[in-house]
């Protein structure tokens, strides 16, 4: 099977891009590099190219017999969307639409979209005040996919619209498409060869190490007065390799399940941002220090996934279910690159 993985030199596209070659498949990454790092493409053969631009897609298409698309590509950070809209909808709406439109006209109709917790917005029954416990918070209730999708800013907006726009395209054209709902990645290859780096560094364990190993990055916990038991966020964690692994049993599926699907992933535990610093104590070996900052626009207090579905239908187990054993993996990348 030959599979065009768009975002493939990105954090999670890296990823998917070495298990895909490690299983045999042929792999062809696409990719922009605007956020993305070339020395990331280790595995499969590299075009550089942006969604945006037609002509380079239809060469793409044109050069290659593509049998499914796997879609990374997309600006991710919830405050810049805020904003800049306008370069959200055109990257990850218009550059979509370009790529769906590509693939119709060569018969490719096996797409995977990396869509997001995002399209959810606020779970509809916050939790309490309550002192915090020692064991990890226990977050209800989970969202599942019967959640209402109304998504409070507009990278997540874009993905519901893509999600949207799927299912037309499997109504009108018969594509065939799994959009996977991630929660929060986190974690490195357990082989140390990639990892996660941001320019801008947005995402919270990354920033958490960043600042053992650096000590002018003083760490920031964005508000402390959410309506969470110790007053931070709450999210759930899974591992970059166990999206990945919800990728392959995304092909396996749509090779009998016709029409536009969509799944939670996600470990199913929710995590403060206090309790996930004091992980990483553990895996670090020392105290980590910090300041409260005020809190971020569009940043919704609780994220945590039901994943039974996910489970049932695709037959995915994450691997990685140990906070810290993923904060292990991370760290060895970072000690790895300084």
């Amino acid at each position: 099977m030959n599979v065009l993985v768009c975002g493939g030199a990105g954090y999670i596209g890296a990823h998917m891009a070495k298990i895909l070659f490690e299983k045999g498949f042929k792999v062809t990454v696409f990719d922009n590099l605007s956020t993305g790092h070339r020395d990331a493409v280790k595995w499969g053969d590299f075009v550089q190219g942006d969604l945006l631009d037609q002509t380079c897609l239809t060469e793409l298409f044109l050069s290659n017999k593509f049998t499914a698309v796997m879609h990374f590509s997309a600006k991710s950070l919830v405050g810049e969307s805020i904003a800049n809209p306008d370069i959200y909808y055109m990257n990850n709406v218009v550059g979509t639409l370009n790529l769906l439109d590509a693939m119709r006209k060569q018969g490719i109709n096996k797409f995977v979209f990396s869509s997001s917790a995002a399209v959810y917005g606020n779970p509809v029954t916050p939790l309490p005040a309550k002192p915090l416990p020692a064991k990890p918070l226990p977050v209800k209730p989970l969202i599942d996919e019967s959640q209402s999708l109304k998504p409070i800013n507009p990278y997540g907006k874009t993905k519901l619209i893509v999600e949207n726009m799927l299912h037309d395209y499997a109504q009108a054209y018969g594509l065939c498409s799994v959009s996977l709902r991630y929660f929060n990645a986190a974690g490195a290859d357990p082989d140390g060869l990639i990892g996660e780096s941001h320019n801008p560094e947005t995402h919270l364990i990354p920033n958490i190490l960043k600042s053992v190993l650096r000590s002018s990055d003083r760490l920031k916990v964005f508000g402390n007065n959410y309506e969470t038991p110790d007053g931070t966020c709450i999210r759930d964690y899974i591992h970059v390799n166990d999206l990945c692994l919800a990728h392959l049993k995304a092909l396996e599926f749509m090779k009998t399940n016709a029409g536009s699907h969509f799944f939670n992933l996600g470990n199913q535990k929710g995590f403060s941002i206090l309790e996930i610093i004091r992980a990483s104590e553990n895996v670090v070996g020392k105290k980590i220090p910090f300041e409260y900052s005020a809190p971020r626009s569009g940043d919704p207090p609780t994220l945590v996934a039901d994943s039974s579905k996910a489970k049932e239908k695709l037959n995915w187990e994450p691997k990685h279910t140990d906070l810290e054993d993923i904060i292990q993996t991370a760290w060895n990348w970072h000690l790895k690159i300084g």
